[in-house]
């Protein structure tokens, strides 16, 4: 055989591997309930929105796609929208970072108590990655938690890593991308275990998330920083109302299963006629929504045009069901509610806007009846007044100020619906309480003044080797960078105080802990301009000086406590235990704080950060380590950092 035929059958060889490996591609996977295992194989690899396979750039026009050259859309035959990563129909094609080339990524699932195999194949050119198991407590198997040098090692380019877990508890989560700034640039999709029922109500899922066109949420704040103009029109800081600050971030968009609209005045007037998502339902019946939050920043107020709510549960938990008018949404957070499609026959408008006092973004998908034209809906929303007013749901402040007849249902206020599941109880000599400030230290996010960083082994298997530990306190008006933890007894109540207070409060921190889900028993907020909504003064709950009840103004928060010594031990006025609600990931109000409680059963070393993806990257999480001579060991012959194979990754 000479040269050039051996050179054929080897691309023929490779040809055949690589469509082998395509075959595993799957934009949704939903496991058998009767089996006992759950396998699936995610590819990630960089992509080009607006493009297709085999007709390369397309352009949007009334809802529908075309080839670039297509002169007459009316006679043209129109591409299938489901080929193309669309995101908001920009047509200058943009690089993402996506599983199995969709966005957001193949919605996962399974089963409660099934076993759960995940092969992650890193396609990438240059960049590591691992997946991080969204509100899965990973017992047992903490090592599969995914998150880069806490729990593993990153998925280096041309590997491939496998995880597995037991699927547990039901309910909706989510998987994401814990490297860099991977999550806001499509990395993400949903994880949902379901309750084995005899006659499951029929569901949809409803992944909400802005976007820009430019650059991921870290390469837009480096623009902002260095005054680099990458908009038309540079805007200052996005605020709420209330003055809270989203961020410095410029987005143009935001997406409902990876479609929407970019509004080029921002006036809600003209836009590109991009595909949006449909949501089509039978007139009579009723339907479980899973909306989840996989975005950066924004928090989002979801409603249905003519339709109320009937919320039932968030992040995975169950609590009474609440009807309201619409339910806000912070990065990391998942609502279920219930739709019942009794309005006439035909389409609705399904609408997810940001909290912004001048900027609204928008997000638009289509609630379409069965029999309704393929038309888009001429709805609007329904009128708040003060003799009817409207329900919202998880305001992270106590009113929304100007807007009149708006009734706001802080979190704390919703009441768990099992009467088996009490917060776990304060017992002398087994109970833990600490007080977190989640707040800025000069530019540097930050939790009690110490900037988070990573360390550079995987801190669960070799915890001895772990360098730039944190040592003492951070001086006043300094930070400290290092790799910031907080000793968890196992088999203790844990109490913690999470704060948003002092000089680096005002901005937006929904926090989420890994590895636990908590219950809620109190939130307390700052004092509000009854007229107009902004923040007039700092809640007075807690003591920011450590005792010495110097007002918060002028302290940066390092060492809390309660302001009346009387509130520790578990003794806090208007604590609800037995019925507290329950999730795992928590907004903590400007100028307030939240009070979360869980038991440490669970030994690992779990990571516990603000779900902004900046202020994450940037330092603002800590570690809470439960009981290192308690983990579990892995499987036999596992290696954390070399479970790898490349064999069959690049075959190109």
């Amino acid at each position: 055989m000479d040269t050039k035929d051996l050179t054929k059958v080897i691309n023929l060889f490779m040809l055949s591997l690589l469509i082998a490996a395509n075959l595993h591609i799957v934009t949704s996977f939903i496991c058998d309930p009767n089996v006992l295992e759950c396998e699936t194989t995610l590819i990630i690899e960089n992509y080009l929105t607006m493009i297709h396979e085999r007709f390369s750039a397309v352009f949007a026009s009334k809802g529908k796609l075309f080839r670039y050259n297509v002169k007459n859309t009316t006679s043209a035959k129109p591409i299938p929208v489901n080929e193309v990563i669309t995101a908001d129909g920009w047509e200058k094609p943009r690089i993402v970072t996506v599983i199995n080339r969709t966005l957001p990524a193949p919605d996962i699932i399974v089963y409660e108590g099934q076993t759960v195999i995940v092969h992650v194949i890193n396609k990438m050119h240059s960049d590591s990655v691992t997946m991080h198991w969204h509100g899965l407590h990973q017992r047992n198997t903490p090592y599969m938690d995914g998150v880069p040098f806490i729990t593993q090692c990153p998925i280096f380019p041309g590997q491939k890593f496998t995880y597995k877990f037991q699927a547990y508890p039901q309910g909706t989560f989510w998987y994401h991308s814990h490297s860099g700034s991977q999550r806001s640039n499509g990395l993400a999709g949903a994880f949902i275990i379901r309750k084995r029922e005899r006659d499951p109500i029929e569901e949809h899922i409803m992944n909400v998330m802005e976007w820009n066109h430019d650059h991921d949420s870290l390469a837009q704040t480096l623009h902002y920083e260095h005054k680099v103009v990458v908009d038309r029109s540079p805007q200052p800081s996005s605020m709420s109302h209330d003055g809270m600050i989203f961020g410095n971030m410029i987005f143009h968009s935001a997406l409902i299963n990876g479609r929407g609209r970019y509004y080029d005045d921002r006036s809600i007037m003209h836009h590109n006629d991009a595909p949006l998502e449909i949501f089509n339902v039978r007139k009579g019946f009723t339907y479980r929504f899973r909306v989840i939050a996989s975005g950066a920043n924004f928090p989002f107020r979801i409603s249905i045009d003519g339709h109320f709510l009937t919320v039932i549960e968030s992040d995975g938990y169950s609590f009474e069901p609440m009807v309201v008018e619409s339910l806000i949404i912070n990065p990391g957070e998942r609502y279920d509610f219930l739709l019942e499609a009794i309005r006439p026959i035909g389409n609705y408008w399904i609408r997810a806007k940001t909290l912004e006092e001048k900027r609204h973004i928008e997000a638009e998908a289509i609630l379409r009846y069965n029999g309704a034209e393929h038309i888009e809906p001429t709805t609007e929303r329904g009128h708040c007044s003060e003799f009817d007013p409207c329900r919202v749901l998880n305001c992270p402040f106590s009113s929304f100020g100007f807007i009149k007849g708006i009734e706001c249902i802080p979190f704390d206020h919703l009441r768990s619906d099992r009467e088996d599941d009490e917060a776990p109880p304060f017992v002398p000599g087994q109970f833990q309480e600490h007080f977190l400030n989640f707040a800025f230290t000069g530019r540097n996010p930050s939790v009690n003044g110490n900037v988070f960083r990573l360390p550079s082994v995987s801190a669960l298997t070799q915890p001895e080797e772990v360098e730039n530990r944190c040592h003492g306190g951070c001086r006043v008006g300094t930070s400290c960078k290092c790799t910031h933890s907080l000793l968890i007894d196992n088999r203790n109540t844990v109490q913690l105080v999470l704060t948003n207070l002092g000089m680096g409060a005002g901005w937006f921190h929904p926090i989420h802990l890994h590895g636990h889900s908590f219950h809620v028993i109190k939130m307390g907020y700052g004092i509000f301009d009854e007229k107009y909504g902004f923040l007039l003064e700092q809640n007075k709950d807690i003591d920011c000086s450590g005792g010495k009840k110097l007002s918060n103004d002028y302290s940066l928060c390092y060492n809390a406590t309660w302001r009346d010594q009387s509130w520790l031990n578990g003794n806090i006025p208007g604590q609800e235990l037995k019925r507290a609600p329950r999730k795992d990931t928590l907004i903590v109000p400007d100028g307030g704080y939240a009070v979360i409680r869980f038991r440490a059963d669970n030994p690992g070393l779990w990571l516990m950060h603000c779900h902004i993806e900046l202020h994450s990257m940037q330092g603002m999480a800590i570690l809470l380590n439960e009981s290192f001579p308690f983990i579990p060991r892995p499987p036999k012959n596992f290696d954390y950092c070399n479970n790898f194979d490349a064999s069959d990754v690049y075959l190109h």
